[in-house]
């Protein structure tokens, strides 16, 4: 079992069957929460997919029979940067240009062996127009081919997509895994560190990580303290601010939106009905945000007031964002 999908035994299993079974289905919809390992897995299943019978499982990159649509780098001086090993911006989204190069290479028959693998990360962030295109492959699919589209919010794709795809639930993880995990992934990390961000991330391994790396320790504390206190004199917006510091790295923004986001999450089980509705709207505005993170070049100090006015705008005495 990979270590990079430490807990999802269940879904890894259901693979192997399928891939064992006369009439394996053509799609699948890797379906659970940012962070669960999705993308990881797969990339697993795809290699396993393609194994030729008695060689060992091949390496997905550079494979000719595994393809795999993601976000492209944003222009020809992030694509340099990627080239490079460096860290680099990406588009928006998942163009109807790439699902078309890839719909083209399925009128050949595999390279290698007898199956093709098409991955689609997130298969959310596809462009309406790829969404349509790739819905016609869905629906005739090339024999051999199988698609494995990953998402982290099922209701942003088409029913008609859905519909077309077999589901694999992705659970989030028990205390013992995540703490396997951290310690695989950031082994620096101490008990304590550890047990916070167990605490912080609510099952969700990649928010456990990141809580780790980014040492959210101190805006997790002050989030936890808005959605109590709110935030009537913008006070902790201003500390959550200082925490966050002036020239915060571009993923340990994205890691605070994500940490916000699971904080939310696990406000509404005990939320009242209007609370939880307040807590849905902050929480959409923060997945659009998550979104955007990725290729735009938000202001650190504004985006983290808005992060803390949207937990401000949920909290529990009152609505003490204005």
């Amino acid at each position: 079992m990979n270590a990079a999908f430490i807990g999802q035994d269940a879904a890894w299993q259901e693979w192997l069957s399928a891939i064992a079974s006369v009439r394996m289905h053509h799609a699948w919809l890797l379906s659970g929460a940012k962070g669960l390992g999705k993308r990881a897995f797969a990339r697993a299943a795809a290699a396993e997919l393609v194994r030729i019978p008695g060689q060992s499982v091949p390496e997905v990159d550079g494979h000719p029979d595994i393809l795999i649509l993601e976000h492209l780098p944003a222009n020809d001086d992030e694509a340099k940067k990627k080239a490079e090993g460096k860290p680099y911006q990406t588009k928006r989204n998942i163009t109807v240009d790439q699902v078309r190069a890839m719909i083209r290479r399925l009128v050949t028959k595999p390279t290698l062996g007898e199956k093709r693998a098409i991955i689609i990360d997130p298969a959310d962030d596809m462009e309406k127009g790829a969404v349509n295109a790739l819905l016609k492959a869905l629906e005739e699919p090339p024999f051999g081919t199988y698609f494995l589209l990953l998402t982290h919010q099922p209701g942003r794709l088409l029913p008609t997509v859905r519909s077309r795809c077999r589901v694999l639930r992705f659970a989030a993880l028990g205390a013992g895994e995540l703490d396997t995990m951290i310690q695989q992934g950031a082994p620096h990390a101490d008990a304590a560190a550890r047990a916070a961000a167990i605490a912080a991330s609510h099952g969700s391994p990649g928010v456990a990580l990141d809580f780790v790396e980014h040492d959210l320790g101190g805006i997790h504390r002050l989030m936890l303290r808005i959605l109590r206190e709110g935030d009537a004199q913008f006070h902790l917006r201003g500390l959550l601010a200082d925490e966050m510091g002036a020239r915060p790295a571009r993923d340990r923004q994205i890691a605070t939106l994500e940490l916000a986001r699971s904080v939310l999450v696990h406000q509404l089980r005990d939320a009242s009905r209007a609370r939880q509705m307040k807590i849905i709207e902050a929480h959409g505005v923060l997945t659009k945000l998550s979104t955007q993170a990725s290729t735009y070049n938000f202001d650190a100090g504004l985006l983290i007031m808005e992060i803390g006015g949207l937990l401000a705008s949920t909290a529990m005495p009152r609505e003490a964002a204005r």
